[in-house]
Parts: C-alpha cells; structure tokens; sequence
C-alpha cells in the first residue's frame, strides 16, 4: 500500500488541509478535528483502500485504518497537511471549541466516566464469575456450587472481596477521574472520595434501615445537628465536591507563594471542601440522587414493557449523539442504591442487535472490503464497542440500524416486561449475560436470540433484495 498516495486521498475527501484544525491517531483511527464534517466527501472516502469506516462522535472525525497501517498513513497525513503532530488532548480541546453547552456538559461526564469504565467492567465480570459459584439453581436445583462443593466458598468469597473493591470505593475512582478533568490535583480527587466512604461513617447501605430504627449517628455543630453517613455507590455528591475541591485549589494554588503552597493548599482545600460536602453538598444531591433513582424504579415498576421498548429504540440512537455516556452514571447511581441496574441489560442488547445487522450485511456484500468491515465491526459491537459498525456499516445503509434498533426495542420490551436485572456494569455485548442476576439469564438469553436473530435475517433479506451491496 502506497501510504502517501492514501494520505492524499483522505486529505482530499475530507475537504483539504484548509478544513482539517487537529490530527492525532489511536492504535487504529485517525482522530481529526475539523473546521466543517458537512463538507466531508463520505462516498469518496469509503472508497479508499485504506479506509475501513468511518464516524463522527464527540466532536471528533474519526476514520478507521487498521492497526499497523495508521501510525504510517497519520505521518503522511500530516506532513501533506502542513500541521505538527497533535496529543489526543490537543485533538480533544479543538473540538470541544465547536460543541454546544449540552454537548460539551455530555462530553464532561464521558471524559469523567469512560477513564473509570475498564474498573467497573472488570469487577462486573468478577461479580459474574462469583454469581456463577455462589447463586443456587444454575446448575443444581436449590443448590449453588459453594452448596455442593464447600472448598469452593473461600474462593469465592476472596472473588467477591475483589470485585466488590471497585464499587465500594467508587467514589475514591470518580473523585481521582472528576478532579483530573476539572484541572485540579488528581491525588486530592482520591482522598476526597475516598474521605466520603470513611469507615467511620454510617454505610449508605445501610441508611434506610437506621432512619427507620431511629439510629441514624449525627456530628453536634454548636446545636447543629448533621448527619453522619458515607456515600457508598453515589455519583453525585462526589462530582460536586470535586468540582468545589478544585476551584479551591486552583484559587489557592494562584494566589499562595510556591514555597508554602504544600503546606496551604492541599490541606486547606480538602477541609473546606470536606465540611461544605458533610453539611451542605452530600445531603443535597443524596436525596437528588435518590429520587432520580426512586422516579425511574418507579416509571419501570408501573410502565415496564413501555420503559423496555422506548429505551431499547433510543439507545443506539443516543450512541450516534454521544448522549449514551449520561446513562452510565444513571447506571452506578441506580446499582449504588438498589444493587442492581434494569437500564444496563438492555444497552447490551442493544449492542448485540447493531452487532448483528452488521454481520447480516458482511453475509449478503458482494464486496471484499465492506465483507471484511462487516465482521470487524459485528464482532467489536458484540463486544461492546459499537461505533465501527454504527457509523462503518448500519448508519451508511440507513436500513440495517433501523432494523437494529426495531429489534432491539422488541427484546427490551420483553426482558423489562419480566423484570430482567444487572447487578453489575460488565461487557455491553454477549459476555454481558455474567453480569446479569442468575435468576434472569433465562429470560435474557431470550432477549439474546431476538437481537441476534431478528437484525440478522431481516437485515439479510432487505439487502438481497435491494442489492445495494
């Protein structure tokens, strides 16, 4: 492969250097910030050799080159170009510039967020192997495995201890992520909240059932009385305190002599910061939390099957808006309060299903490249990653996403409608049957064939009988 000569024509497609701001690359897409998509050029792109697809997210135009081939075309790329090498921050910072007050709020959160994401998957894969050892009737009636083999339960148990670590500290996870993103100290994001799960403090786990026997332990402020409770597995107050802690340090970092500011800032930051959360931060979006929580147990307790349905529809769509980063901390937040999630077994499917309308064009293509397309972006979709077959395969043909999301809104109408739970954020594809309550695997297994089945076949026979690949 002629790696200049690709260059050139990606360049061309994209509109010429004139329209390109940034350029960084990852292990197989070019990362590009540009001044105007609308102008991009999207048949001439998809057919170049060294294009596998193509998508738009975050702010970002992202083109798919493969590994090993990049990194080769990007130093081409950007010496016809005419612009330096750019960081992914660099590329990231040029195209918050075009974004909205939504957007670059949507943006915030994923930046918070998706850093985190790699712990909580892989302690909501550790849960799933310890659900498969400890929960009864998976493989003997009444029984678990630890029931009928005991030698097991230690394991088990040393299992659970690992996997639980990640959502028992989740506040220590989001203040390090939160802090680092506002522009603070990220070591003063882990103490803050880490400060907010302190041994001391009454479990929030345990809240409910201290208000009610009346044991709930208060601080006396000079006659002020405040309660004293962690906040175990919640989002909110967490984000605002990091929020608060760093436009503290930041203030005092600018003003206080470099030769004291370790003396001064940190300490001064976190006691502030700490007592505004113990007070004012923490009780408030405790009960925002929670009743953002109770309303949609609620809607999903009265309205399943509807909750199911629209959901099931809409989240491939909020994938295209980058708007599905928001749900992940509806997620933390309802398995913070409640121990498990009902929004995350359906983002799976839906997963599956975009997965599967693309594996159905790679099945019926006459076309080489759109063949090989087809079965890297179906098996990253039933993996989790779902862009590569969104914006490379469905969204191009326009029908294999609208027959995704009609079926998965099909298998979220049904697994809502039986009440089908996570208690745990895993891998959003197949691998996410461990992260679901066993008692639920036979109804999600259910949901499965339908997002593998439905977009596959339907997808299949529209494309035969357009004959558009």
């Amino acid at each position: 492969m002629n790696h200049k000569e690709q260059a050139e024509q990606i360049l061309e497609a994209i509109g010429g250097k004139e329209n390109l701001s940034a350029a960084t690359h990852c292990v197989t897409r070019l990362r590009l910030a540009l001044h105007d998509e609308g102008i991009v050029d999207q048949e001439k792109l998809n057919n170049i050799d060294a294009v596998k697809g193509s998508f738009s997210t975050n702010g970002q135009f992202q083109i798919v080159v493969g590994q090993g081939t990049v990194d080769k075309v990007y130093k081409e790329f950007v010496a016809l170009a005419g612009i330096g090498e750019s960081s992914k921050e660099e590329v990231k910072e040029a195209s918050t510039q075009k974004m909205n007050p939504i957007q670059r709020a949507i943006k915030t959160l994923a930046d918070i967020f998706i850093p985190i994401l790699p712990a909580i998957v892989t302690a909501g894969l550790l849960l799933g192997i310890n659900n498969i050892l400890t929960a009864p009737g998976i493989f003997w009636d009444e029984q678990s495995v630890i029931d009928v083999y005991p030698q097991w339960s230690d394991i088990a148990n040393m299992i659970i201890i690992i996997a639980n670590t990640a959502f028992t500290f989740l506040p220590g996870l989001i203040g390090w992520s939160a802090v680092k993103k506002f522009g603070g100290s990220p070591i003063l994001g882990i103490v803050m909240g880490l400060i907010l799960v302190h041994p001391e403090l009454l479990n929030a786990w345990s809240y409910g059932e201290a208000v009610k026997e009346g044991t709930v332990p208060t601080w006396n402020l000079f006659g002020w009385e405040i309660e004293k409770i962690g906040y175990q597995g919640q989002v909110l107050p967490v984000l605002v305190a990091s929020y608060v802690l760093t436009k503290i340090e930041v203030f005092m970092r600018n003003r206080v002599p470099d030769s004291i500011q370790l003396l001064i800032v940190g300490p001064v930051a976190l006691l502030v910061t700490g007592f505004l959360t113990f007070l004012f931060i923490g009780p408030v979006t405790f009960a925002i939390g929670n009743a953002i929580t109770d309303g949609l147990v609620s809607i999903f307790d009265n309205f399943a099957a509807l909750g199911g349905l629209i959901y099931g529809a809409l989240y491939g769509v909020l994938v295209i808006t980058g708007m599905h980063h928001t749900f992940l901390a509806v997620d933390i937040q309802l398995i913070g309060s409640t121990n498990t999630t009902f929004l995350w077994p359906m983002l799976a499917l839906s997963n599956i299903a975009q997965g599967s309308a693309a594996f159905a064009i790679m099945l019926a293509s006459r076309d080489e490249k759109l063949k090989g397309l087809g079965l890297s972006s179906g098996v990253s979709a039933w993996l989790g990653i779902t862009e590569p077959a969104l914006f490379g395969v469905n969204l191009r043909f326009k029908y294999p996403f609208i027959i995704a999301i009609s079926s998965s809104a099909i298998a979220g109408l049904y697994i809502s409608a039986q009440g089908v739970l996570a208690n745990s954020i895993g891998v959003g594809g197949v691998p996410g049957i461990f992260s679901i309550v066993s008692d639920y695997w036979f109804d999600f297994i259910i949901g499965m064939v339908i997002v593998i089945v439905l977009p596959l076949v339907g997808t299949y026979l529209y494309a035969k009988r357009k004959k558009d690949v």
